[in-house]
């Protein structure tokens, strides 16, 4: 994962409506991308009652979820999080890869925003860094939601 995130942008998100869905399993991992993409809202003006946070098991679940979302109309913007850590078998790469293809998938399918906010790591030193330690990736979600989301309204 690179760490030459782009800059962000200056984008009013006082108008925009954002859906996060966010896995459970690597809790505190997750919670930690949750911060910083809510964050990254906030500071873009995206008002409180107009995100919505929904929580879901693990990565496996992230594109339904998405798409339940997505369904309602109700968002300009899905962003959707969750931690895969490699462990002794490959079944993180099988749930790791479906549930990017997934989200992918459902952006190009409906025409809705939806940021895979997956980190994929090797060991859980890995996933600290990008989550809570020195190149947590959470506000570079959020900034991407916020500037798809006002591509798609420029273009919608």
């Amino acid at each position: 994962m690179s760490q030459l995130s782009p800059t962000a942008l200056n984008i009013d998100g006082s108008d925009f409506r954002i859906g996060v869905v966010a896995s459970r399993f690597n809790e505190a991992y997750v919670d930690g991308l949750l911060d910083g993409t809510l964050a990254a809202l906030t500071r873009a003006g995206v008002a409180a009652d107009a995100i919505v946070v929904e929580r879901v098991p693990g990565a496996n679940e992230l594109p339904v979820a998405a798409k339940f979302l997505v369904d309602s109309g109700r968002f300009d913007a899905v962003v959707a999080l969750g931690v895969v850590i490699a462990g002794g078998t490959r079944h993180y790469e099988m749930v790791s890869d479906s549930a990017n293809h997934g989200l992918q998938q459902l952006a190009v399918s409906t025409g809705v925003p939806v940021v895979a906010g997956l980190v994929v790591g090797e060991d859980e030193a890995q996933v600290r860094e990008r989550c809570i330690g020195s190149i947590p990736k959470g506000g570079a979600f959020g900034q991407c939601a916020l500037e798809m989301a006002k591509l798609r309204r420029k273009y919608s």
